[in-house]
C-alpha cells in the first residue's frame, strides 16, 4: 500500500510518498516573491500525480482557533478563527480536528483550491491539523514543559503544566531573536521559571540553530527531541 502524506505550512508544502513504511520519495517547496503566485498550487499538482491508495492532508497554517472538545456552535468556527488570523472565508474551507487526549478541538481554515483538488481524486483521504498531531505526540509528566515544533519560518508552541495545557499557538517566525523574547514573555505570563521548566526541540532544528544556541543561554533544562532529516524524520513522522 502506498500513501501520499502532504504537509502544508506557511507558504510551504512537503511531501512524502510511502510504500508501507519506507520512504520512496520526499520533496520540499517554500515560495518567495521571486516565484509565480500559483508556485505551491503547481507542486501540488505534481504531488497528487503520484498512484497511491490512501493520502494524509496535515495543515500547520496558523489559521486555527482552540476551544474545548464539544463545543458544538459550528457555525461560529471561522468568526473564531478571524481573531487570530485574517481568512477569506469564501476561500477557506472550515474543517475540524479533536483532540481526546488533552480535551480540545482546533476550528482551521484549509484553502479550498487544495482541498478541492484533493478530494477530486477520490482517494482515502484523512485532513487534520498539525496541533492535534503534535499534542498526540507529546507524553506528558509531572512537570512543567514547553514544547517547540519547529518549521521553516515558522513555529508551534505547546506550554504543559503536567498532564494541563496551558497553551497551545501556531506563529510565524521571521526572526529569532523576536521569538526568543516571545518565549521569555510568555513564562513570565504564565509564571514557568526558566531553571524548572523543561524545553523539548522538535522538527527544523538545523535551520534553527542560532535559535537554540541562544535559549540554551538562559534555559536550565533543554533537549532536542528529533532533527529533521531527509527521508528519516519528516516534520511530523
Amino acid at each position: 500500500m502506498k500513501t501520499l502524506k502532504l504537509l502544508f505550512s506557511k507558504d510551504g508544502l512537503q511531501y512524502q510518498v510511502l510504500h508501507k513504511k519506507k520512504v520512496e520519495d520526499e520533496k520540499a517547496f517554500f515560495f518567495n516573491d521571486e516565484m509565480p503566485k500559483d508556485f505551491i498550487t503547481q507542486k501540488l499538482d505534481e504531488a497528487l500525480q503520484n498512484k497511491v491508495d490512501k493520502i494524509e492532508v496535515i495543515s500547520a497554517m496558523n489559521h486555527f482557533a482552540l476551544t474545548p472538545e464539544g463545543f458544538n456552535q459550528h457555525e461560529m468556527g471561522q468568526d473564531l478563527i478571524a481573531y487570530n488570523a485574517a481568512i477569506n472565508k469564501d476561500n477557506e474551507e472550515l474543517m475540524l480536528s479533536i483532540n481526546k487526549k488533552f480535551g480540545v478541538q482546533f476550528y482551521y481554515a484549509f484553502p479550498k483550491e487544495f482541498y478541492h483538488k484533493i478530494k477530486a481524486l477520490n482517494s482515502p483521504t484523512l485532513f487534520n491539523f498539525s496541533g492535534e498531531k503534535f499534542l498526540n505526540t507529546i507524553k506528558p509528566k509531572k512537570e512543567q514543559s514547553i514544547h517547540i515544533h519547529l518549521y521553516h519560518h515558522q513555529c508551534e508552541f505547546i506550554a504543559l503544566d503536567g498532564e494541563n495545557l496551558i497553551l497551545y499557538n501556531n506563529l510565524d517566525v521571521d526572526s529569532e531573536v523576536d521569538f526568543l523574547y516571545f518565549i521569555m514573555f510568555t513564562l513570565n505570563k504564565i509564571g514557568f521559571g526558566t531553571n524548572d521548566t523543561r524545553f523539548y526541540i522538535y522538527g527544523e532544528t538545523t535551520e534553527h540553530d542560532t535559535f537554540i544556541s541562544e535559549i540554551q543561554k538562559f534555559v536550565t533544562h533543554l533537549k532536542i527531541v528529533f532533527d529533521n532529516l531527509h527521508k528519516k524524520n519528516f516534520i511530523l513522522n
